[in-house]
């Protein structure tokens, strides 16, 4: 009985003296009328040898765990929502105008170069080419004859039988007819490469979008039949606010993140727009990404981080930082004439997150040791014990 007994009360003790702590920290917020409040005092009156003291008279320290503040290189760098766009990609819109006939892909699908994607209803320009050609071969027969007749005449002019005159015009009718048919030659050239644009193709060698166009449907000139992408490289499109732009420069490393803040590629600043976005305030500034895998898509909306540089500050676990009307909080061991440690209550700057611990900017100097354990216990001033 006798050992249990000596075990049990030292902690009996340490857990009176934590429930001082938090009477005490009732007191200094003004909650007098607390029904907690009231249990504590009579607990910790209860617990307490008349010899005893407060932990904020000094006569008992609180243990606590604490962490050295050690400087550590931190990115200063930027998030924003960009945009990737492809580098080889195209949208596919048709010459002509007409009704479409036959679709001859489905999205997705991989196409070669030249391959044939879409048609347009061919028959008028058909007909228009079948009456070119028939009108070309009439005009054939008449240059022919103008040919004969001028022949004829040369012969006869010669021979001293017709006159100049009847030769001259012999000439100009065979001249004419030779013009009118090259102009018929031109027309049917013409129509005929018409003609081919009703059989939409493939540009390049690619993957099929999305084909929002049925067959039925009429189809003009300004209508986007689909999209045709080339695997490959991407482009990260950012708009950074004109107040950052001064620190805009090539070669300014760019990180792509997925919604968890992993970084999914990594990449240069290439271009930076000499021009600010009068509606936005903003400047574009585009990076290449290759993309290998095939993980990101052409116009997908990602978060785009730019690191301007790298700092050396200071990092506290999120665990030992507390949050009171909009500032941030963290308890100090600061050391006392003897060797005696007490807690100091310091207002932070908090800077970036970095996994489990915040980037402090001001509050906090490397080599502070920073109370990471019972700080729901600790007041400003009170007397502790560091353990690391």
């Amino acid at each position: 009985m006798f050992p249990i007994f000596q075990v049990a009360v030292p902690r009996a003790r340490g857990r009176v003296n934590q429930l001082a702590f938090m009477a005490n920290r009732l007191l200094s917020r003004g909650q007098w009328g607390t029904p907690i409040l009231a249990a504590l005092l009579l607990v910790s009156a209860c617990g307490r040898n008349p010899g005893q003291h407060s932990p904020a008279g000094g006569s008992h320290a609180m243990p606590v765990k604490v962490l050295e503040a050690r400087a550590v290189p931190v990115n200063d760098s930027s998030e924003y929502v960009a945009t990737l766009k492809s580098r080889d990609s195209a949208v596919i819109m048709p010459q002509v105008e007409g009704q479409v006939t036959q679709i001859f892909v489905h999205s997705g699908n991989r196409v070669r170069e030249g391959s044939a994607l879409l048609e347009i209803d061919p028959l008028k320009q058909q007909a228009t080419v079948k009456s070119l050609e028939s009108s070309r071969a009439a005009q054939r027969a008449q240059l022919a004859l103008a040919k004969q007749q001028f022949e004829r005449a040369e012969g006869l002019s010669t021979a001293g039988v017709v006159s100049k005159q009847d030769l001259d015009q012999a000439k100009a009718t065979m001249d004419a007819a030779q013009a009118q048919m090259d102009s018929l030659d031109a027309q049917v050239r013409e129509q005929q490469v018409q003609l081919r644009y009703y059989k939409v193709v493939a540009p390049w060698t690619g993957i099929v979008g999305d084909i929002p166009v049925r067959v039925g449907d009429r189809v003009t000139t300004q209508t986007q039949l689909t999209t045709l992408d080339q695997p490959g490289s991407l482009e990260v499109y950012v708009s950074v606010p004109i107040e950052r732009s001064p620190r805009l420069k090539m070669g300014l490393p760019v990180q792509v993140l997925d919604s968890n803040g992993k970084v999914l590629a990594g990449t240069r600043v290439s271009f930076i727009s000499p021009q600010v976005d009068n509606t936005t305030q903003t400047v574009l500034v585009k990076a290449r990404i290759a993309n290998e895998n095939e993980a990101l898509r052409q116009s997908q909306f990602i978060r785009a981080r730019i690191v301007w540089g790298t700092r050396q500050s200071p990092q506290v676990p999120i665990l030992a930082v507390t949050r009171l009307a909009g500032q941030f909080f963290a308890f100090v061991a600061e050391p006392q004439n003897g060797g005696a440690f007490v807690a100091r209550q310091r207002p932070l700057a908090i800077g970036q997150t970095v996994g489990n611990d915040y980037e402090v900017r001001e509050g906090i100097r490397p080599g502070d040791k920073v109370i990471i354990s019972g700080t729901q216990f600790l007041l400003d001033g009170a007397p502790v014990i560091p353990q690391s």
